[in-house]
């Protein structure tokens, strides 16, 4: 019998020994350079012109992307990343914090969001909310370390804790004070909530993320702010009076005043991870610095320093973890221009700026068979690859 025959009409599939080449194509290119990247990336959705998570899967697959950030827990994408080795960190919506609250309520959305995806797809963390602080929605803050702990305990109660962790993502503005880095401090008003859920985060074991965009600071004052400070590029760099530590780009000062903070709270057991960093390449004419020149040196930069494995000058020997915003442009954003520009690459796959990230992703949609035999195919090259380099 044919092989057309036993497997179907449609089998192989149009394009289908194309898709196969160029994955493989792209793969072995991967291999020869690195394992896997050690960024993370941030997956956001607000938009009506996506490709669909099946085809996303493939392409961040083929740029061998190994972490990526949801701000959801959107089952259509943790099903594409099934058997993949993809880390995920799924998101509960502020709209959904208060909720939490409840026990049987954070156990039953772990049930249905989380329980059934694993072991299959790898998703290590749960952020609770995101940027509460930024608000002015008092219950909402209120709520928050309450329904952290909620899912903390279902996590317990379902024997998931210790294989995924729950924490919460935060913007900068919560700081009060971050320069000199050394005397970084959180808001007064921010400081009740604060303190309980830092204890919280030591306690469970689990990072204190923060969304730290340097372009902010670099939009508001262009003048006052050195651009190559907020680039990465080569400058003087700005000494810290108190420590004598030089910082030669802004987000590591960032960093190094949020572990001040932290500190100063008496906390010394809690790791700082960026799940947020980005610069747009589009804007409003108010928008200084948003294009696509800018935005391609800031990743750029950024990727390189991910790469060499450089920790701030406060913590030289601990990498930095970085997830960078945002894989895709996202049309139906609200607010400045900026904020539907922050993408890697366009909804076609094409890259917005060219930082050696180069992902295939598929014309079309292919079948689970047909996903299958190209990542069976895909394992054959690395292994093969693997071989010839030892």
């Amino acid at each position: 019998m044919a092989v057309t025959e036993r497997l179907g009409t449609r089998w192989p599939p149009p394009r289908f020994f194309l898709v196969v080449l160029a994955v493989l194509l792209k793969v072995a290119d991967h291999v020869l350079r690195a394992e896997g990247m050690a960024v993370g990336i941030n997956y956001g959705q607000i938009a009506n012109n996506l490709p669909t998570p099946a085809r996303v899967s493939l392409m961040l697959r083929s740029m061998q992307i190994s972490k990526v950030k949801l701000y959801d827990a959107d089952p259509r994408v943790l099903s594409a990343f099934l058997n993949t080795d993809v880390e995920f960190v799924v998101g509960i919506g502020n709209e959904n914090v208060s909720a939490m609250v409840n026990p049987a309520t954070a156990q039953a959305w772990i049930q249905q969001h989380v329980q059934p995806y694993l072991p299959a797809t790898r998703i290590t963390c749960i952020t609770v909310g995101n940027e509460v602080f930024k608000g002015n929605d008092t219950a909402l803050k209120a709520n928050l370390l309450p329904a952290m702990q909620s899912v903390y305990q279902a996590l317990g109660a379902l024997g998931l804790r210790g294989r995924v962790n729950v924490t919460t993502a935060h913007s900068l503005d919560i700081m009060g004070n971050s320069y000199p880095p050394s005397a970084g401090a959180f808001r007064p008003d921010v400081v009740p909530y604060m303190q309980p859920i830092l204890a919280f985060l030591s306690m469970a074991r689990s990072p204190f993320l923060i969304n730290c965009y340097p372009f902010f600071a670099y939009k508001a004052d262009p003048k006052s702010v050195p651009l190559e400070y907020v680039l990465f590029q080569p400058n003087a760099g700005v000494t810290d009076p108190n420590t004598k530590l030089n910082y030669d780009n802004m987000l590591y000062a960032q960093i190094d005043s949020v572990y001040a903070a932290i500190q100063a709270l008496g906390h010394t057991d809690i790791d700082v991870k960026i799940s947020e960093t980005g610069w747009p390449s589009k804007g409003d004419p108010d928008e200084v610095g948003a294009t696509p020149e800018y935005a391609g040196i800031y990743v750029g930069n950024l990727l390189r320093r991910i790469e060499m494995k450089q920790g701030t000058p406060l913590r030289p020997s601990v990498p930095i973890d970085v997830y960078v915003f945002a894989l895709f442009n996202e049309n139906l954003k609200p607010g400045p221009a900026s904020e539907r520009n922050y993408g890697l690459f366009y909804p076609d796959g094409t890259p917005v700026y060219n930082v050696g990230l180069r992902g295939y992703l598929p014309e079309m949609e292919y079948s689970d068979g047909t996903r299958k035999a190209v990542h069976l195919l895909a394992l054959v090259a690395i292994a093969s690859i693997t071989l010839i380099l030892s």
